[in-house]
């Protein structure tokens, strides 16, 4: 048959585009990425993240949780963080979805919620992704990088923890081991961050060493041997060179360390009960408080191998004296310019103010039941102190923070909604709030909504915000067993 010029050619060019067209009209659009690496995602998508249940529509019902992606996943829930990057020991997501008490805690309602558990496979892919780190498919680690990240730290002395907080986000990004020895039993008892920023340390009330941390990804940098004791307290110089820890017994000592080269140096013993410490920035001066007594030590540590010490009794006119329930001074602190010092006096609820120049009395002032903590704002000249058992006559309440002014030495407010059992606390400035930990160990106070690996009650976090004075709306996170100390970077 006669074929006109060209004809194949147009037909050709034509059945090629018709073919382009359909190809464009029926080719679906790429999903987009919800972050997670495959098997996770597989996993997430269709146990997890699904209609009605942790997506961004059903959020708000679902404790505050969505997994539709990785990012909102590590926004966390209600409670706080979910998923603690290396640590499935410390995730609920690990211990909500686990079936299998030989694997665990057992959180309930089982998830996914109503619908058959997670295959044993899938369950363990969860766990061992967490474990990894819970990376995006990407290989990155939620609040990896940043050396210089602020934070704040929790001392879980129930179960030998520190919790580390990312500052702006206000979650729990780490969870980290401390102790010489595997398993609770260490009671890391207080935490302290150097002048610079650069190290958190941390002694034990069970325990022989000073443990030391970089701040930049929180490892381990190494310990110093301080012989047994009940390692109560540490204070450190301005130039972040030297140490005071403090055992609290009886007959009990301050052991002073080299913290640059991470060596003991020498013991100062003889001292009754002693507990709070402080020194000034100078690193002349050191105050200890004997908390069964009426009085604080004062040692000249100008030359800290002969210190001179002197007690300074918190009563004027009485002697000193280690009669339990007199006053039983807790803690002790420099005001900011270190014009004076404040002491929290446990058995007669009030704050002793003193001259530091001259150490007499400047004024008493009235507190709630039992204050022990202080922390201070320089940006607002508060002073924060912990009650940790002032009565509420609210539900599963109980203590209160009394907050004082710097010029005035007045209590200007007292919070308490929400709390049990205050001791922990700590200001960040430039972030505008204050860190409160409510230790929640006594059976009466609210029942944590978790169950901790190593026993015990968890306990949990509250925010103050700077500029009202009043809690952070809605905050309140829980963390692992007895939350004693908070330390600020």
């Amino acid at each position: 048959m006669y074929e006109l010029p060209g004809l194949k050619k147009t037909a050709a060019a034509f059945f090629t585009a018709l073919s382009l067209f359909v190809s464009c009209t029926t080719e679906k659009t790429p999903e987009p990425s919800t972050g997670y690496p495959e098997k996770v995602e597989s996993i997430i998508t269709t146990q997890c993240s699904t209609t009605g249940c942790h997506t961004r529509q059903a959020k708000e019902a679902s404790g505050g949780l969505s997994m539709e992606t990785w990012d909102e996943l590590f926004e966390g829930a209600n409670g706080g963080a979910v998923v603690i990057p290396y640590r499935p020991d410390q995730s609920w997501v690990v211990y909500y979805t686990n079936t299998d008490t030989n694997r665990g805690p057992v959180l309930t309602p089982t998830m996914p919620y109503l619908k058959p558990p997670l295959s044993d496979e899938d369950w363990q892919t969860l766990h061992d992704w967490i474990a990894s780190g819970a990376p995006d498919r990407n290989g990155t680690v939620a609040f990896s990088g940043q050396p210089d990240r602020k934070k704040f730290y929790v001392a879980n002395q129930g179960c030998d923890l520190v919790s580390v907080f990312d500052a702006d986000t206000k979650l729990c990004m780490r969870y980290v081991d401390v102790g010489q020895d595997p398993g609770p039993g260490n009671v890391p008892h207080q935490l302290k961050v150097s002048p610079d920023g650069k190290y958190w340390y941390v002694v034990f009330v069970n325990g022989t060493v000073i443990q030391k941390f970089s701040t930049a990804d929180d490892s381990y940098v190494g310990a110093i041997d301080i012989g047994t004791g009940s390692w109560n307290t540490l204070a450190i110089t301005g130039d972040g060179t030297k140490g005071f820890a403090v055992d609290w017994s009886d007959m009990g000592k301050v052991a002073y360390v080299d913290l640059e080269n991470m060596q003991f140096i020498r013991y100062y013993n003889g001292l009754a009960f002693p507990h709070g410490s402080w020194v000034n920035k100078a690193g002349t001066t050191l105050y200890v408080s004997s908390q069964s007594g009426n009085y604080i030590y004062k040692f000249d540590v100008t030359n800290p191998d002969f210190p001179e010490v002197e007690q300074i009794v918190l009563k004027p006119g009485q002697s000193p004296n280690n009669i339990a329930g007199t006053l039983d001074p807790h803690e002790v602190i420099l005001s900011p310019d270190e014009s004076k010092y404040f002491v929290s006096c446990q058995a007669s609820n009030e704050v002793r103010v003193f001259d530091a120049a001259t150490d007499t009395l400047i004024k008493v002032i009235p507190t709630n039941q039992y204050p022990l903590e202080f922390a201070i704002s320089t940006a607002k000249n508060l002073l924060f102190v912990t009650c940790e058992y002032e009565p509420c006559d609210q539900d599963k309440c109980q203590g209160a923070v009394d907050i004082i002014d710097l010029n005035t030495l007045e209590v200007v407010k007292m919070l308490q909604e929400g709390l049990y059992e205050p001791h922990g606390i700590g200001v960040m400035d430039d972030e505008g709030y204050v860190v409160v930990a409510s230790r929640n160990v006594d059976v009466n106070g609210p029942a944590p909504h978790h169950t901790s690996d190593c026993g015990g009650r968890n306990g949990y976090i509250k925010l103050i915000d700077l500029n009202t004075l009043e809690f952070v709306n809605k905050y309140r996170t829980e963390v692992s067993v007895d939350p004693y100390s908070v330390a600020v970077r």
